[in-house]
């Protein structure tokens, strides 16, 4: 039996960043927690396990300094990864409002209810 993966990948630093993402998308997306900062052995896990090089992937990390930390070393490995950011405003995905969320991820051809691109919900 073959099971769909997921085309698209979006990396985030935590499971909270996870967690919003989840309640504004509606595409089929794979969203992988980084924990943080990335050794090369983890980094390598994540490349291999989800199939990085080959997946359109998303960076959409914090706005602080360790999501600016993750950023610059996700961009040297994976220079393909499409660069997603919240307003340093916000500073974290987990805290940005879902309209503004939904707004961020529809930039990037990826599917969100609609709901949350209306700002007053």
């Amino acid at each position: 039996m073959m099971t769909h993966e997921p085309e698209k990948v979006i990396i985030v630093e935590g499971l909270t960043d996870k967690r919003q993402i989840k309640r504004v998308i509606t595409d089929d997306v794979t969203i992988v927690c980084t924990n943080g900062t990335l050794g090369v052995e983890r980094f390598d896990e994540l490349l291999e396990t989800y199939d990085l090089d080959d997946k359109e992937v998303f960076i959409f990390v914090d706005e602080d300094q360790s999501g600016i930390k993750l950023r610059k070393q996700l961009a040297r490995e994976l220079p393909h990864a499409d660069h997603i950011y919240v307003s340093s405003e916000y500073r974290e995905v987990a805290t940005t409002p879902e309209h503004i969320l939904a707004a961020a991820l529809i930039s990037r051809r990826i599917e969100v209810n609609p709901i949350f691109l209306l700002k007053e919900i």
